[in-house]
């Protein structure tokens, strides 16, 4: 019983998330920061840091409370990317520090948060290009797979919040690219749900 009641708590703001849709994120980002912490490891293999984020976000995955292990392992995991030796290491650092703190997604209607969502998976995209020489072919089909990789649940969930901006760099961009190739399965899915609080973004989806 006290699991279940674990998993039905939710997080208000401008709209609600449950636990259960907070895991399914952490389990989104966390399959992409996975994808590429080799990269992080081969480049300073003495540095923990990034594992062990990758680690408390599936402690919250795998169904325990969302505590300070996940904060603090996020803020860890940033600070290696900041230190890494080249932006593929950076990146897949960054990716592992995005997977701890998806647990602590925050439900208010800006645009920014959505990078909570995606950014694991157009960072991993972006480490693929530059380990394949900056061929955008291999950006372009690493994020194919992550638009496959999105269940219906985590869709739901980013269409709460107002699309991500293209922005400058490449990563933005390919975030950018994925948020739109996603809220587009959103408006071609029968019969998709909006949680309750979130039927004034569901518009957003279609833009």
């Amino acid at each position: 019983m006290a699991d279940m009641a674990q998993s039905m708590r939710t997080v208000s703001g401008d709209f609600e998330l449950t636990m259960d849709e907070l895991r399914v994120v952490a389990r989104y980002v966390v399959g992409h920061a996975e994808d590429v912490l080799s990269v992080f490891e081969q480049a300073v293999p003495d540095d923990p840091r990034p594992r062990a984020a990758i680690d408390a976000a599936w402690v919250f995955i795998n169904g325990a409370n969302r505590t300070k292990l996940q904060r603090v392992t996020s803020l860890d995991a940033h600070r290696a990317a900041r230190s890494a030796p080249s932006e593929a290491a950076r990146l897949a650092a960054r990716s592992a520090g995005d997977a701890a703190s998806a647990a602590y997604l925050h439900p208010i209607a800006q645009a920014g948060q959505v990078g909570h969502i995606l950014r694991a998976s157009a960072s991993a995209a972006r480490v693929g290009e530059m380990e394949a020489g900056g061929d955008p072919a291999i950006g372009d089909a690493l994020l194919e797979r992550s638009r496959q990789r999105a269940t219906p649940v985590l869709i739901d969930v980013l269409c709460r919040y107002p699309p991500a901006p293209s922005g400058s760099n490449r990563v933005a961009r390919l975030m950018s690219t994925l948020d739109h190739s996603l809220r587009q399965a959103a408006d071609r899915s029968p019969g998709r749900t909006t949680a309750s609080g979130a039927d004034a973004h569901r518009r957003e989806c279609t833009s």
